[in-house]
């Protein structure tokens, strides 16, 4: 596989993931009339840009993730106080459509005054004074104010984030992992079609040396049962059953050649678990839809627990800062799953995809688990959380996890660099 066609293949498998889980906060956001005024993929200066309806749609520079603002979030409008000089350009119903701040003498089909009173949020009304009288104007709710070149769409309260009940916020939030779960779930689901399942567990490769090799195990041999336990084609019971008996006699019957033979097995004690020195793989068939299903299952669980015993592990300080990797090493383990095959890699992005759903859940500020939190906690006390102290919390939470991104970062570019 060429260079070039690995390096795409890294690029679109974290544009798929993470445009998945943007869409799941961008499309229940609309449902909620919340205005979605940004959907944007990285992070950092933009690369690309186009508007369609209300939405500006931005590839970024950093591939770190993306974002989806939504109106009320952040101070975003520019205030226009009383005493301003506007000019404002009306509709055929007599309804303001556009609201100019600056460079008002250049300004065609205008109507030029100083504001006397304005409200963009509820009333939509701005009050201005037209050569000593005063005119009120109603402002359209898809109005838009303009400065230093810049167009922005008003958002009117009952299309800000803010407004929503706390179910749609929320639900606004949380289909963003959702939408990564369900991916995972569909991707596992297409490995199982492609993969089939297996029908024996098999040894692919003895290691010389190692216990294997001095019990006499032999590539190609079928394991049959183990001290009287049937195998079948459960690889993950026969992992369990040599790293629990370290050091222990264990009783193997395998088919070599369409016969069986009994062979006995002293794992070796490494790390404090038994190694053998073989790998496994095995005969697989066409799964039916049944099998596919269950497989899909055993994916999704099994990479669910391997990435929540990681993060706990993690929280509990069982990793060091070396052990973690950024964008750098994901996108240089990405590449190597590419190399290996399509199934390899469908089954990194579904374990990646989940990945991000867990991550994101967690009350970590800044991640959706922590706006979550605090929307639970309004729900429970009947009231929102101070939202400056909320900007707050989410704002330095920001700036760590940015901090943590460039420590891992670095730490990935000095591992490229010293291997």
């Amino acid at each position: 596989m060429s260079t070039i066609e690995v390096v795409l293949k890294v690029i679109l498998l974290f544009f798929v993931l993470v445009s998945i889980h943007e869409w799941g906060h961008f499309y229940f956001a609309k449902r909620a009339g919340i205005l979605v005024r940004e959907f944007a993929i990285g992070f950092g200066p933009k690369i690309f840009s186009y508007k369609k309806g209300e939405t500006r749609y931005t590839l970024r520079l950093l591939p770190i993730g993306g974002f989806v603002r939504m109106a009320g979030e952040d101070p975003e409008i520019v205030q226009v106080n009383p005493g301003q000089t506007v000019a404002i350009r009306l509709d055929a119903e007599e309804r303001i459509t556009y609201l100019y701040l600056d460079q008002l003498d250049a300004r065609s089909e205008v109507i030029q005054g100083v504001v006397e009173h304005i409200d963009l949020d509820k009333q939509l009304t701005l009050t201005i004074d037209v050569d000593g009288e005063q005119v009120t104007y109603a402002v359209h709710p898809c109005a838009h104010m303009v400065t230093k070149g810049t167009e922005t769409q008003i958002a009117p309260y009952d299309r800000q984030f803010g407004s929503k009940s706390v179910g749609k916020r929320a639900l606004s939030i949380v289909m963003g992992p959702v939408m990564n779960f369900l991916l995972a779930i569909v991707l596992f689901f297409i490995l199982i079609i492609m993969t089939g399942v297996l029908t024996n567990v098999k040894l692919q490769n003895i290691s010389a040396g190692e216990a294997g090799e001095k019990a006499g195990l032999l590539a190609g041999d079928i394991v049959v049962s183990i001290n009287n336990e049937p195998i079948g084609e459960d690889r993950e019971k026969l992992m369990t059953m040599i790293q629990q008996n370290a050091n222990k006699k264990m009783s193997w019957i395998i088919e070599r050649g369409g016969t069986t033979m009994p062979i006995e097995v002293v794992p070796a004690e490494v790390a404090g678990v038994g190694k053998v020195g073989i790998t496994i793989g095995g005969d697989k068939r066409s799964a039916n839809f049944s099998e596919v299903l269950t497989g899909t299952y055993q994916q999704v669980y099994g990479s669910t627990v391997g990435i929540l015993t990681s993060l706990k592990m993690l929280i509990f300080g069982q990793f060091k800062l070396d052990d973690l990797g950024g964008p750098v090493r994901t996108a240089q383990v990405t590449a190597e799953f590419a190399r290996m095959g399509m199934s390899y890699l469908i089954f990194w992005a579904g374990t990646l995809s989940l990945y991000l759903g867990i991550f994101n859940l967690l009350p970590i500020p800044a991640l959706d688990g922590s706006r979550l939190l605090f929307m639970g906690i309004e729900a429970l006390r009947g009231k929102p959380v101070d939202p400056n102290r909320e900007s707050m919390v989410h704002f330095v939470g920001f700036a760590l996890l940015m901090l943590l991104m460039l420590a891992v970062t670095y730490n990935d570019i000095l591992r490229l660099i010293n291997s």
